[in-house]
C-alpha cells in the first residue's frame, strides 16, 4: 500500500512540474504577441464561414485602396469583430475623385487619427438594411458625426454626395457600395 501510495504522489508531482514547464514555455509566435505585434480577430483563420465586412472588401478589385486605408488606420481587428456593422463603402473610383495629395496625406503615420476618424465616418454601428435608408433620415456614426439619407430618382444617396450602387451581406454586416467618399463634417 505504501508504495501504491509513493508512486501517485511521484506521478502527481511529475504532472504539475510538466504543467508548470508547459505554462512557462511560450512559442515564437507567442512572444510576438504578447510584444505588441498583437493578431486580434483578424488573425483568426476561418474559411468555412460566411466574410466579415473587411473580408468582403479585401476580395473586391473596386475597394483595394479602402482596404488599404482600413489597414493604415488599424481598424482590421474592430471590423473583422461581431459588428453589427453597416458599411458604406466608397470603390477606388470614389477615393480617385480626392485630391491625391489629400489621399496621400492621410496615408501617412502621423495622420492616423484623421484617416480614423473618416473611415469611422462610414461605418455605423447596428444593420441598415435598404429598407430602413428612408428619405430624411439621419444616422450617427461611429465617429460620432450624422449623415443623412434621400432619395433622388429612385436612388438612395448619402449626405447629398454618394449613391449606394449596390448592397452585400456580410457576416458582421451590410456593406452599401458608395461612389464618393463622405468627408465628416468639421467642427
Amino acid at each position: 500500500m505504501k508504495n501504491v501510495l509513493n508512486l501517485a504522489c511521484t506521478l502527481m508531482l511529475v504532472s504539475i512540474f510538466s504543467c508548470n514547464n508547459e505554462t512557462t514555455t511560450t512559442t515564437k509566435e507567442e512572444s510576438t504577441t504578447a510584444a505588441g505585434g498583437s493578431v486580434g480577430q483578424s488573425g483568426v483563420v476561418d474559411d468555412e464561414s460566411q466574410k466579415d465586412v473587411v473580408k468582403v472588401a479585401s476580395g473586391s478589385a473596386d475597394h483595394t485602396t479602402l482596404v488599404a486605408a482600413i489597414k493604415q488606420a488599424q481598424l482590421v481587428d474592430a471590423l473583422t469583430n461581431a459588428g453589427p456593422f453597416t458599411v458604406f463603402a466608397p470603390t477606388n473610383a470614389a477615393f480617385e475623385k480626392l485630391p491625391k495629395e489629400t489621399l496621400d496625406n492621410l496615408m501617412k503615420d502621423e495622420n492616423r487619427e484623421q484617416l480614423q476618424d473618416i473611415l469611422q465616418y462610414h461605418v455605423y454601428l447596428g444593420i441598415l438594411k435598404e429598407g430602413l435608408l428612408i428619405d430624411g433620415y439621419t444616422y450617427n456614426q461611429v465617429n460620432g458625426g450624422n449623415i443623412s439619407i434621400s432619395n433622388k430618382d429612385g436612388k438612395i444617396v448619402v449626405n447629398n454626395a454618394a449613391n449606394i450602387i449596390t448592397s452585400i451581406p456580410a457576416s458582421n454586416g451590410v456593406i452599401h457600395v458608395i461612389d464618393a467618399v463622405l468627408l465628416p463634417p468639421t467642427n
